[in-house]
């Protein structure tokens, strides 16, 4: 069952990131709005610093960053999440939980709002999704395979 409700999902790309590639370098940045429950999401060469700077956006770091790179010659989607340490408000297992619970909705996010790049390229639907937790506490510091892009289309 999707999570994710499309008209909640604000999608902006920076040059260089044309629906149709290219695949790397190619890197996602999504943010959220806690008020309105909006997501945003930056498709570019690059991760959108500027959209992680803000002050309550460095101190939540609830945002979540991937990108796609090669594995053994194929596309891989590496996503980023910082479960503890620097600026991170609450506990890591709290935030870790967070994480796991939201991920589905990310990656929901990052399927649908690069589509056109999935109808381009149909073979990235069986790329994998590698998902990266960082943490200052080594228990919540892993590296997981969460399945493959096509389990995230809606």
């Amino acid at each position: 069952m999707s999570r994710l409700s499309p008209g909640k999902l604000h999608v902006r790309r920076l040059g260089g990131a044309s629906p149709q590639g290219p695949i790397v370098p190619r890197c996602y940045t999504l943010t959220h709005s806690d008020t309105s429950g909006d997501l945003f999401l930056t498709i570019g060469t690059e991760h959108n610093r500027k959209q992680i700077s803000g002050l309550y956006t460095r101190l939540m770091r609830d945002g979540v960053l991937a990108e796609w790179r090669e594995e053994d010659g194929k596309p891989a989607l590496h996503v980023f999440c910082h479960v503890s340490g620097g600026l991170a408000i609450g506990p890591a297992g709290w935030r870790d939980a967070i994480f796991r619970r939201e991920l589905p909705l990310v990656l929901e996010s990052f399927r649908y709002g690069d589509q056109e790049l999935f109808e381009a390229i149909p073979d990235l639907d069986e790329a994998p999704v590698l998902v990266h937790f960082h943490s200052g506490q080594r228990r919540y510091c892993r590296l997981e395979h969460w399945g493959r892009m096509s389990d995230y289309r809606l």
